[in-house]
């Protein structure tokens, strides 16, 4: 393992990132945050957790499908009995189903944690869903799964509180059981997004501030520190030129927004502000018809709301 100091990118002044528009897609629940979005069977679908607070309370997971991304419908609302299901994450497995991965956390009855497992549940519709099927063991947390060459890749996030947070890679070719690679040692390791680059190569993006990077088997990785920068539920896109985009809560003196950022493996560095303020972030992205399709979570029309944005990346 070894860290890095990365030069400072330029890409902000050479390439265009323009927003076209952004809308409020869904918004009945008193908070709805923490979501996805992904392309299945010709149509949209997004998923977040519908709650009555950011934490402290039982949420459900909504998926909602459009067949144009502006007018959008209810598919289903998934929920499981005093638990807490949040930050449902979407993908397609090797036989074509439709994949959300989440956390399910167990609350005391005045709303603080007390343990969590990690759940999935698969759809052939997206409308009717397996029953949730819990994986590993308590306390861990599978936060978003990447598929490549039909095995699934996910970082899960372990500990809380005091307690050092750890957090361990694992991979599965079936999403139920999975199999121990490598433990990232990062301070503070937590929500991570894995991308796999045309050469085989895993992008890791990690709060609260980090990008590692590993060649297969993936057992050793190298990092780079963000300066000066934390950012919550991190994602990133790799473009069809190979450039990557990021997008996270960014935060600062005046609060928190959700931003987008130009990555490479020594650098991160802010190139754009979508329409968002307060509790808001956790994007989710699609790459279609030439443009960035961008789903997040915002509360700066007063609630926590989900909104979907295009960007025209130069």
């Amino acid at each position: 393992m070894c860290f890095r100091k990365g030069s400072r990118s330029t890409q902000a002044t050479r390439f265009k990132v323009e927003l076209l528009s952004v809308e409020k897609v869904w918004g009945t629940a008193p908070h709805s945050a923490f979501g996805d979005v992904i392309r299945f069977g010709d149509r949209w679908w997004c998923t977040f957790r519908e709650a009555k607070t950011h934490w402290e309370s039982i949420g459900a997971v909504r998926v909602i499908t459009s067949s144009d991304a502006k007018n959008w419908d209810s598919a289903a609302l998934l929920s499981e009995p005093e638990i807490d299901l949040r930050d449902p994450k979407l993908s397609i497995t090797p036989d074509g189903r439709l994949m959300l991965l989440m956390g399910g956390c167990v609350l005391a009855p005045d709303g603080t944690y007390l343990t969590r497992s990690p759940r999935v549940m698969f759809s052939i519709d997206g409308h009717n869903w397996t029953q949730s099927r819990r994986l590993l063991s308590e306390d861990h947390w599978l936060w978003r799964a990447t598929w490549h060459d039909g095995i699934a890749y996910s970082l899960s996030k372990l500990g809380e509180g005091s307690e050092p947070r750890r957090g361990f890679l694992y991979s599965s070719n079936d999403a139920l059981e999975w199999d121990w690679i490598t433990e990232f040692k990062v301070d503070g390791v937590s929500e991570t997004t894995l991308r796999i680059m045309p050469d085989g190569e895993m992008i890791a993006l990690i709060r609260p501030g980090y990008v590692g990077s590993s060649t297969y088997p993936y057992t050793k990785w190298s990092y780079f520190q963000l300066a000066d920068q934390m950012i919550g539920g991190p994602n990133f896109i790799r473009l069809p030129d190979g450039r990557l985009l990021a997008g996270a809560r960014r935060y600062s003196v005046d609060g928190a927004d959700m931003a987008l950022a130009w990555m490479t493996k020594d650098s991160y560095e802010w190139v754009f502000k979508l329409p968002s303020g307060g509790d808001c972030s956790y994007p989710g992205f699609v790459w279609y018809n030439d443009l960035l399709w961008v789903t997040y979570y915002s509360s700066h029309e007063g609630k926590a709301q989900i909104y979907l944005a295009t960007v025209d990346v130069g």
